[in-house]
C-alpha cells in the first residue's frame, strides 16, 4: 500500500480492503457510526481510544478512519506513541463513500 507519513489514500485502501492484512478502528462517535458505518471495523470514540488500547491488535497495521481525516490523524498518531503501526485514512469515510457506491454520505 502506499502511504505518506501517517495517511494512506482511499484508493489504496479499496485496493487492500478484502486482504484481510490490517484492522480497521473508527473512531468518530457513535451518532455518526449510527449514520453510516464501515463493515469489520471496529468503534471507539477518540476520546476514549487510550482507555479501550486492549481491543486494538498490535499484530496487525491500524487504519484508523473518521468523517473527514482530522479526529483519525491525531489517533493515528498517538497509537504510533504507543507503538502501533498505524495510519489515517486521507478524507476519512467521506472520502470513501465517494468511492464506494454502498456507503452514503452525511
Amino acid at each position: 500500500m502506499r502511504r505518506f507519513g501517517l495517511s494512506i489514500t482511499v484508493d489504496d485502501f479499496l485496493k487492500q480492503k478484502e486482504t484481510g492484512h490490517f484492522f480497521l478502528l473508527d473512531v468518530r462517535e457513535k451518532k455518526e457510526v449510527d449514520l453510516i458505518s464501515v463493515e469489520g471495523a471496529l468503534h471507539i470514540a477518540l476520546s476514549d481510544v487510550p482507555y479501550r488500547l486492549e481491543e486494538i491488535p498490535q499484530e496487525k497495521e491500524i487504519i484508523v478512519f473518521c468523517h473527514h481525516g482530522i479526529r483519525s490523524l491525531r489517533a493515528a498518531e498517538w497509537l504510533r506513541e504507543q507503538g502501533f503501526q498505524s495510519y489515517s485514512l486521507e478524507g476519512g469515510i467521506h472520502a470513501l463513500s465517494k468511492k464506494d457506491p454502498s456507503l452514503k454520505t452525511y
